[in-house]
């Protein structure tokens, strides 16, 4: 094993881990500060790539077209809020689950009856073509890095957002107590309605920069809501710290066992069986991350107000 293989799997893991914030963070600020489970949170990722790859393709740019896909993953957060999660807020979780679970079908629909079933693609824009080169040999794709440097922009941009802003100290308020804001004179529908459309944007923005490496399909987000869900439980739920770490914990134990833990029990067992072997391990080393951590610290790694 190269230096350079290695340095590739611990990028791939950490690329992988800022998209998982990017949809993380929204989920955790829309349930720390609003209290909502939103099952439908995957299908503002799935709004986001179609429109990122429909706009691309029509206006022939890639940025125009992210910046449709997040500008549609916004609109529609905002009206799915306005419109179903309004009356949600008194209710108890299960009835959040079932409404946001009936969002999901819904949302699938409508989006296979606007686009088709047939899945879409993404070019690489000419400007991050390419790669970087890495030691030892071998190369990095530009996008992938360019994916990484966005989730930790914009983990920043949150950081600034809600230590250093208005909104934030809302935002901040909410957790805390949402009532006595309300008293204090700040109007609680906007503010919902806001964090609600910056979550959805933040998904949008995910699902457009990933549309380049994968399809774009219906239900492409609902495996990745249940990633960004096990990020927000490590991380500690509310915690945008937590949901950082806990993305980019998530991502590296992800891609790091999917590729190794097949090399190591080819060392005891036939390559067919060690490749079966250690694929069907990988896929529950993230969850059994999770479960060590719970032991360890029940609230995660951050939890807010600790």
């Amino acid at each position: 094993m190269s230096l350079a293989f290695l340095i590739e799997q611990l990028l791939n893991g950490l690329q992988f881990g800022v998209m998982l914030f990017l949809m993380a963070a929204g989920l955790t600020l829309v349930f720390g500060v609003m209290g909502l489970i939103n099952l439908a949170h995957g299908s503002l990722f799935m709004i986001g790539a179609f429109f990122c790859s429909w706009i691309g393709e029509v206006s022939g740019s890639f940025w125009v077209g992210l910046g449709g896909g997040l500008l549609a993953a916004a609109l529609a957060g905002a009206v799915i809020e306005i419109v179903v999660i309004r009356r949600l807020y008194d209710r108890d979780h299960l009835d959040q689950v079932l409404a946001t679970f009936a969002l999901i079908l819904i949302l699938s629909e409508v989006t296979r009856w606007i686009f088709g079933d047939q899945p879409l693609y993404l070019d690489v824009p000419p400007l991050l073509a390419g790669a970087l080169p890495l030691p030892g040999g071998g190369g990095y794709p530009i996008y992938r890095l360019a994916i990484i440097v966005v989730g930790l922009a914009t983990a920043y941009g949150l950081y600034l957002l809600i230590t250093r802003t208005r909104l934030g100290m809302r935002i901040r308020a909410g957790e805390s107590d949402r009532e006595m804001i309300g008293a204090l004179g700040v109007d609680i529908r906007t503010l919902y309605t806001a964090i609600f459309a910056l979550g959805a944007a933040l998904a949008g923005l995910a699902g457009g920069m990933v549309g380049v490496l994968q399809s774009v399909q219906v239900g492409m987000g609902e495996p990745v809501l249940i990633l960004a869900f096990v990020v927000i439980v490590i991380g500690g739920i509310g915690s945008v710290k937590g949901a950082l770490v806990g993305s980019i914990l998530v991502g590296l134990t992800d891609t790091l066992g999917r590729v190794f833990l097949p090399r190591l029990f080819a060392l005891m067992l036939p390559t067919a069986e060690a490749t079966a072997v250690g694929s069907a391990l990988a896929s529950v080393t993230i969850y059994l991350l999770m479960a060590a951590i719970l032991v360890w610290r029940p609230r995660g790694l951050f939890p807010v107000g600790a």
